[in-house]
């Protein structure tokens, strides 16, 4: 590996990232369901022949930190690298083999050179419903796994390029969208051709040797950048800690997430220990799920160019007793675990601020607005419309910060209201900033954003997974919390809006109600006093400041 050219190294980094990237064009090429054509909620990623990451599509930190562990579970509990063979597709989306939550199906297979295996493609895609007690799959009232939806372990869905099309018919038989679902996940598997063809001319290319040798050394350069980054902290353990508001069932139950991180040399060490025990509702994490999000916050914090593959998670170590809401023991409910996800990345984030001052922002928004709406047609079909939203940012010590801007730990894109409206029986009626909720301080929280739609059809059900209602976003150094989120509905025919809590499910809804949500500001950064004047009033000229006070 020594004798590596390191430009060759280079160009074979760069070869095998454009062929995750071509994956993810299939797949946003290819796709039915507005969730992954339009939020392009799926994940990319290539391994080498052992199943270690080596290169991604630039796409969902949350997918992409934890689909090296799924892979790492396969291999180690449930089908050995020795069993893999050409043609063969694994695939599984439970939570409690590596997976994420149930909407969440991964697809792996390897890739074969002359009968020898040099790589291997993977792909994670939300789906949009994979059954369950609620469209989308997302039951806030699920009390165990196996209310939330169709659940697959590890499995050969392909032996020897023969495909089990039972294990593909038992799926979009669960399916509220059988259409859509079965779409996409021929989108799917078209990409993981995609990327073996790829990777298969690149292994012709270099050889499997030189491919094998530039894979442990791309990953060995991110390592040594990741600890580069942490030896430039200071040692010490620092604290902090964040709550979740509740996990929709039992309301008046606030959820701690407690960090203690340690950074000894060009090491660091997350432990969750003292976060509160795991909850009823569907909050859980899974403990992947938790590295996932720990491995975000070390690398938002870090802000340092390191490519993320197997080398970078190296340093980081996770420390979470099982039995916790943050290493939940099976058969906990999971699938609106982006809740504590979220709450996890806030809280290394603020105990990183601790340990690097005026070098970390407030917290951000910290929660993906997921929420769904069952549609009730006339003609007795149905429809599910799922939506994702983001909010605002924190403020930077040097600047404001970004409004209504998706990217961290879920880092979705936008679904186009005139789309939405075309193909669903949904009209919108707001879609703007949400003025005044950013965190004041010398510079000010990002706005979260006002959204509402009115139904079109007969009838509908409507369930939401939403956070930061009751714990704002945070601020640093003096700087104000932002504003929490809050939803309503206003009935056909009535001008009062009603408040709904955080997690809804089954709320049954009419022609002509109107549901609204509006997500939380960022955090501001500094003492509102010290905020220049002549910032304060251009808020107020441009719409970002509520015009009273």
């Amino acid at each position: 590996m020594d004798e590596l050219d390191p430009i060759q190294v280079e160009i074979i980094r760069n070869a095998l990232v454009a062929a995750a990237e071509e994956m993810s064009v299939t797949v946003w090429r290819t796709s039915r369901s507005a969730v992954v054509r339009e939020i392009l909620d799926y994940s990319i990623s290539v391994f080498d022949a052992h199943g270690r990451s080596t290169a991604q599509s630039a796409a969902m930190p949350v997918h992409l930190n934890s689909m090296p562990a799924c892979l790492d579970e396969i291999l180690a509990n449930h089908i050995p690298i020795e069993e893999w063979n050409e043609g063969d597709i694994i695939i599984t989306n439970d939570p409690y083999a590596g997976g994420q939550h149930l909407p969440d199906i991964q697809t792996f297979k390897p890739v074969f050179l002359d009968g020898q295996r040099i790589a291997i493609a993977g792909i994670l895609v939300h789906h949009l419903d994979v059954g369950g007690g609620a469209a989308g799959s997302y039951d806030a009232s699920a009390t165990e796994i196996y209310q939330e939806g169709f659940r697959m372990p590890p499995l050969k869905l392909a032996e020897g390029g023969k495909r089990n099309e039972a294990v593909i018919k038992l799926l979009l038989r669960n399916s509220r969208e059988p259409v859509n679902v079965g779409g996409d996940f021929a989108s799917q598997l078209a990409a993981l051709d995609t990327g073996v063809a790829n990777l298969q001319r690149i292994g012709r290319r270099y050889g499997p040797a030189t491919l094998a040798a530039a894979a442990e050394r791309i990953q060995a350069q991110s390592e040594a950048a990741m600890r580069a980054a942490i030896a430039r902290i200071p040692d010490g353990t620092y604290h902090f800690e964040d709550f979740v508001d509740d996990d929709g069932i039992e309301r008046d139950r606030p959820l701690r997430i407690r960090v203690a991180l340690t950074v000894a040399g060009d090491s660091v060490t997350v432990d969750l220990d003292g976060s509160s025990p795991q909850a009823v509702g569907p909050v859980n994490c899974t403990l992947n799920m938790t590295r996932s999000a720990v491995i975000c916050g070390v690398m938002m914090a870090l802000g340092a160019d390191v490519p993320a593959n197997a080398g970078c998670y190296r340093p980081v170590t996770v420390k979470a007793p099982e039995g916790l809401v943050v290493n939940a023991r099976s058969p906990a409910p999971v699938a609106n675990r982006m809740a504590t996800g979220h709450r996890i990345v806030t809280t290394v984030l603020g105990a990183f601020a601790e340990a690097m001052p005026g070098q970390v922002p407030a917290a951000y928004y910290g929660v993906s607005y997921a929420y769904a709406l069952n549609c009730f047609m006339a003609d007795g079909t149905r429809r599910v419309y799922f939506d994702l939203e983001c909010g605002g940012w924190g403020a930077h010590p040097e600047e404001d910060g970004a409004s209504a801007f998706s990217c961290g730990f879920h880092n979705i894109a936008n679904a186009p209201v005139e789309m939405l409206e075309n193909t669903l029986p949904v009209t919108f009626t707001e879609y703007a900033l949400a003025p005044g909720s950013g965190g004041r301080g010398r510079t000010r929280g990002g706005l979260g954003l006002s959204r509402a739609f009115r139904l079109d059809a007969p009838e509908g059900a409507f369930a939401a997974n939403l956070e930061r209602f009751k714990f704002a976003p945070y601020g640093l150094a003096g700087g104000e919390a932002g504003q929490p989120g809050r939803l309503t509905i206003t009935r056909a025919g009535s001008s009062v809006a009603e408040d709904l809590p955080s997690k809804v499910s089954g709320l049954k809804v009419a022609r002509g109600d109107v549901l609204r949500l509006q997500t939380a500001g960022g955090g501001g950064y500094g003492p509102p006093a010290e905020r220049p004047r002549a910032a304060i009033e251009r808020d107020r000229a441009e719409g970002y400041a509520e015009t009273s006070g």
